[in-house]
Parts: C-alpha cells; sequence; structure tokens
C-alpha cells in the first residue's frame, strides 16, 4: 500500500501505538502460561557435541575387564546399524574403560574417577543410564535432541519453550546460546540447531559470543548516540507499524519487538557479562578456566547469571566429545573443562535458592560403542557413535537427587531396564515447567506441530 506525507503523519500520530499494536498482534495462540503449576521456571541445558561415551564416565561394567580384546558378541549386537566408520571393521574388539569407578551420594551412584566435581554433587543429580535414540550420525543425532525431528526445519527446544511460557524478563532474550570449544574431536554445529524453525523468528535462540560485542551489531557506530538511536527506532516502528497494520503479518511484529529489545539489551548486556563483580570464590568454585571468556566454565557463570535474571532457556554446546581414536587421552581434557563448571553451578544455584526452580540437564547426542574403533591396547582405545544406549544427567526442577534410572546389558550395548528416549526426555521437561506436551502445539501447514512430534511419555519415576 502506498502512503502519501500527510497519511503517513496521520497513521503515526493516530490513537493507537505501534509498538502496542505489534505486542497485540503477535500475541501466542497458546497463552504464555503453564497447563498446570509447574516445579522449574527455567532450564539450563548443558549440550555435551559429539557424544560422550557412557562406559567411561557414567555406566559401570567391571565384569567387561575381563573380556578386553575380546570379539563383541553378535547375540549382543544383533546386526544393529553401524555407521560408515566401522561397518567394514573385520572385527569389533571389546574395549573396558580403563578408568576406577566409586559409588558417591546417599543411594551409591556410580560415577568415573574423571568426574571427581561431579561425585560430590551425586545427592542433586538424577543418572539416567538408558538413553536411547533413533540417530546415529551427528547433524541428524543433534538435530532430533534439539527439534524432537531428525530433518532440519523444526523449532528448537529452547524455542518452543518461550513460545509456550513466554519471558520474565523484559531486557533480556527468553532464550540465549552460548558456543565454547573443547580439546577433542568436533562436529560443524549450525545455528539452525537454536532455530525457530516454523514458529516466528522472534522465539529463536540468541547467541552470545565471547567478544567485545557479545551480541552482533548491539552496539551504536562511533559517533552515533543512543539518543538518536532511539529516535530512529521510534521512526523506523512507525513505519513498520504502518505496513504492520496493512498486512497483519507477525513477522514485522516481531521485527519491531526485536528491535525494542536490542535496544534495552544495549544497557542489559554489558552489565550481564561483566564478571568483575564476581567474588574471587565464584571463580574459584568454576575452576582455573572460569576467568578465560568463552570458555566452558565462564559460560556456566554466565549461565547462573541469566537464571538470576529471568531468562527462560540457556543452552551451552560445548564441543569436542567425538572421540573415535585415543579415547583415554581426549575424555580427560573434556572433563577437565567441564566436569569442575557443571558440578559448580549446582552448587551456586542451590546456594542462590535457584536450584529449586531451575531444570539443569546434562548430556550429548547419543553415546559410544563399547567395541574399539582401530587400534585397541592397554591404555588406548576409540569408540565410535552408539544410539542404542548412553547416559545423561538432569537435576533442580521438581527432579529427584541422588536416583540413578534405567540399566543397560553388560555390555553397555542395549537399554534393559527403563528405556528413554528423546520424546519421552522432552515430554518429561516440558512438564516439570508446568506443561503438557500433547497440548503444546503450533499449526502449520495444515498441521498441529508439537516438539515430541506423535510420541513421548513423562517419566514420573525421575520427579520428586
Amino acid at each position: 500500500m502506498t502512503q502519501t506525507r500527510r497519511e503517513l503523519f496521520r497513521l503515526a500520530t493516530g490513537g493507537i501505538g505501534f509498538t502496542a499494536l505489534a505486542d497485540r498482534l503477535m500475541a501466542d495462540p497458546v497463552s504464555a502460561a503453564p497447563h498446570f503449576a509447574p516445579r522449574a521456571k527455567r532450564v539450563i541445558y548443558l549440550f555435551q557435541h559429539g557424544g560422550p561415551s557412557q562406559l567411561d564416565l557414567y555406566d559401570y561394567k567391571p565384569a567387561l575387564t575381563r573380556l578386553h580384546g575380546t570379539e563383541l558378541p553378535d547375540s549382543v549386537r544383533m546386526g544393529q546399524r553401524l555407521t560408515g566408520m566401522t561397518a567394514f571393521q573385520a572385527k569389533f574388539p571389546t574395549a573396558p574403560s580403563i578408568f576406577k569407578y566409586a559409588q558417591y551420594g546417599p543411594d551409591g551412584m556410580w560415577l568415573s574417577e574423571i568426574l571427581p566435581h561431579t561425585a560430590q554433587v551425586a545427592g542433586e543429580i538424577c543418572l539416567i543410564r538408558s538413553m536411547h535414540t533413533e540417530a546415529i550420525n551427528h547433524d541428524p543425532a543433534v538435530t532430533f535432541f534439539q527439534t524432537g525431528f531428525q530433518l532440519a526445519g523444526r523449532p528448537s527446544i529452547g524455542s518452543w519453550i518461550s513460545y509456550g511460557l513466554g519471558s520474565e524478563c523484559s531486557d533480556l532474550p527468553s532464550f540465549v546460546v552460548f558456543v565454547s570449544q573443547g580439546k577433542g574431536a568436533s562436529q560443524a554445529l549450525a545455528d539452525r540447531q537454536w532455530g525457530s524453525g516454523f514458529l516466528p523468528t522472534r522465539y529463536q535462540g540468541v547467541k552470545f559470543r565471547a567478544a567485545a560485542d557479545p551480541v552482533l551489531y548491539l552496539s551504536n557506530p562511533d559517533g552515533y548516540s543512543s539518543t538518536a538511536r532511539r529516535r530512529y527506532l521510534d521512526d523506523l516502528a512507525r513505519l513498520n507499524g504502518i505496513k504492520l497494520a496493512d498486512s497483519g503479518d507477525p513477522e514485522i511484529a516481531t521485527r519491531i519487538n526485536q528491535y525494542e529489545m536490542a535496544f534495552k539489551m544495549q544497557s542489559s548486556v554489558p552489565g550481564l557479562t561483566d564478571l568483575s563483580d564476581e567474588p574471587e570464590s565464584t571463580f574459584r568454585m568454576y575452576g582455573p578456566d572460569s576467568r578465560t571468556p568463552g570458555s566452558y566454565a565462564a559460560n556456566c557463570i554466565l549461565a547462573r547469571r541469566l537464571a538470576e535474571r529471568g531468562v527462560r532457556f540457556v543452552q551451552l554446546f560445548h564441543r569436542g566429545w567425538d572421540q573415535h581414536g585415543s579415547l583415554p587421552r581426549d575424555i580427560r581434557l573434556q572433563c577437565q573443562q567441564t566436569d569442575q563448571p557443571s558440578a559448580a553451578l549446582i552448587t551456586d544455584l542451590k546456594q542462590r535458592g535457584l536450584l529449586d526452580d531451575t531444570l539443569v540437564i546434562w548430556g550429548g547426542e547419543f553415546g559410544r560403542t563399547v567395541y574399539s574403533q582401530g587400534t585397541l591396547t592397554a591404555a588406548d582405545y576409540g569408540r565410535d557413535h552408539h544410539p542404542r544406549c548412553f547416559a545423561m544427567w538432569i537435576a533442580g526442577g521438581g527432579v529427584r537427587g541422588g536416583l540413578t534410572y534405567g540399566a543397560t546389558d553388560d555390555f553397555s550395548y542395549n537399554v534393559v531396564e527403563n528405556p528413554v528416549d528423546v520424546h519421552d526426555l522432552h515430554a518429561t521437561v516440558l512438564h516439570c515447567l508446568g506443561m503438557d506436551h500433547t497440548r503444546l502445539t503450533f499449526k502449520f501447514q495444515g498441521r498441529h506441530y508439537r516438539l515430541t512430534d506423535v510420541k513421548g511419555r513423562v517419566v514420573r519415576e525421575l520427579l520428586a
């Protein structure tokens, strides 16, 4: 629609404010409120990208020691799908973990010696040893965990939660993402893993960087004042509002909303990311990397600071867990980077009274095989991808601390007790937040979609 100068000023000074109009037109198809009383208000998801080995961290199999180097029985493998990296191996030699295990917490949770700090919070975490997934390669497996579907294009879990519950914070995004690099082999990580898919783009994750400007283009250009920025945004909002009133396009409303959020973040983000007000005890708690911007430890501190400010969903992606070779060396390095900060986050949240209503999730996209990929010696081995069984833990937000749930066979190859799949995990997370996963839907191309697709059950045994 073409506007004359006179019409433009008439509309721009009309009785309805365009920002208010945008808010009204952006009202969610579901109310931004829980379906029932929530156990948690927010989520911090510590995603370990690459597939941590459950055998070397959480799934204690002492009987494997006497089977070192022996062929994995066909009765265990049962012709299950293999990756292209090991499908043509002539042999599948069993590789027991070289790490010692001990029991921790009030219920005797078995944990590896390379998780000494996690061991100290064993009473707070719920260890799920019976996770399984459908995907066997990294990208579809990560996409499955993030969106509930192996093909790209659907909203991420953070976007779904932001859509369903809205935000508790007016000057920060409801969904924030950090990415850190570990010391092991890494796979590509696409920005779409925190995208909003077919939901309005206001629900996509905002990636914070370890840079002078944590969010791209947040600062004003040199010589451009905040007052000038405010006048520019007001004028732009009027122009966008005219188009919005004419077309009703929700993406225009998103644009107005996001410009306003960016303006607010110019004040809120510098204070958030400046850790100079943290006491020395915080840095000692989170470990030696915690003063290094962009490290996993520093990002864990920022996750806690975001939780304090009411951000709904914070996700840390830590790369480096793809250990096809030299696993004993590389997994040690990964744990040196992640074990202390992960445990410190639990302790820190609890000390501040935030753990009860913050759900913390730790885990990757799949596990690793019991058989060795490549060289197998007494002290060295690698492991291929393994979707049939792996381990994750959750804590806080109404979860039963100290619980070990599910079990695998003697080779940590198949789930034999209390299986939990990706949709079950998603359904349980939504339940902790007060949402019925079957009711959190969005109509797209004639179908009502949901995070859990057509499956999923709430694993009530995990709940306090």
